[in-house]
């Protein structure tokens, strides 16, 4: 007989108690699919054809070195949760308070049922990032995974997470295209100034695509790696360490007001009223 070796790190799913009689946790996890993540729920995968292989797995030991073993007390948001792997992980880490925020239905009906069975308290809930400023609360932990480069407004995205999100660490990753180049870029150019280096392949530079990319139509803005590091630095995150190819570990840092104003204004959700 083989013996299976599991990473210590991510511990598969094992249900907290019997099941529920006549619970066939097998035909539950079909019915709630497809899954985007592969999650091992009592030996049974989720995600078994993935694509990308065992993801987020297959990512996340890339990186998973980089966060504390121990998290207890901790409090983490998990923006754009999917069906909740790194929510889990961060539960199994011992979190005091995770919240897990998603737009999409399935996923979140998927990542309340992994932890159902597993015996974890995550508060999922229906929740776009634009609405974050309505949890009234600063995490120690924000995780940001896989999310820019679906959003219109990514550079608003991390301004609403530095303003009424994050108080201390940022897990983040974006898709990234284009050059991994680094260019050394001047605080300020002349406007008639040739040397600005626009065009040059290391300048921070993000894609905009208008139609699909993947075939997906929420694949928005695909930064190359300076624009990455640039957003974050700009939207007051300093970037601790890059474990892996475009995932960064941050930290917050307070950032003076810019001469325009503010420029992550939480909308007013009041209705107005008819003359």
């Amino acid at each position: 007989m083989s013996t299976m070796l599991i990473d210590e790190s991510s511990v598969p799913i094992e249900l907290a108690s019997d099941p529920p009689d006549g619970m066939n946790l097998k035909q539950r996890i079909e019915e709630l699919g497809p899954w985007f993540h592969n999650i091992r729920i009592n030996g049974i995968e989720t995600a078994p054809s993935h694509f990308l292989g065992n993801y987020p797995e297959v990512k996340y030991r890339h990186f998973k070195d980089a966060l504390p073993r121990d998290l207890s007390g901790w409090s983490v948001l998990d923006i754009g949760c999917s069906s909740g792997f790194y929510s889990l992980e961060m539960k199994k880490r011992g979190a005091a308070q995770v919240i897990a925020i998603d737009t999409n239905e399935r996923y979140l009906d998927q990542a309340q049922f992994a932890a159902q069975v597993a015996g974890l308290e995550i508060d999922f809930r229906h929740m776009a990032i634009w609405e974050i400023a309505k949890l009234g609360q600063k995490f120690d932990l924000v995780i940001f995974m896989g999310v820019l480069y679906h959003l219109r407004h990514p550079l608003l995205a991390l301004d609403l997470i530095h303003e009424h999100a994050a108080k201390n660490l940022l897990l983040f990753q974006t898709m990234q295209r284009g050059s991994r180049v680094i260019e050394a870029v001047a605080e300020d150019y002349d406007f008639t100034d040739g040397r600005a280096p626009f065009d040059k392949p290391g300048f921070p530079k993000i894609h905009f695509v208008e139609q699909r990319y993947s075939g997906d139509p929420t694949n928005w803005w695909i930064p190359n790696r300076a624009c990455s590091e640039a957003m974050l630095r700009s939207s007051g995150f300093r970037i601790e360490s890059q474990p892996e190819e475009e995932v960064y570990l941050c930290r917050w840092q307070s950032l003076a007001l810019p001469p325009d104003g503010s420029h992550c204004v939480y909308p007013s959700q009041d209705t107005p009223e008819k003359g």
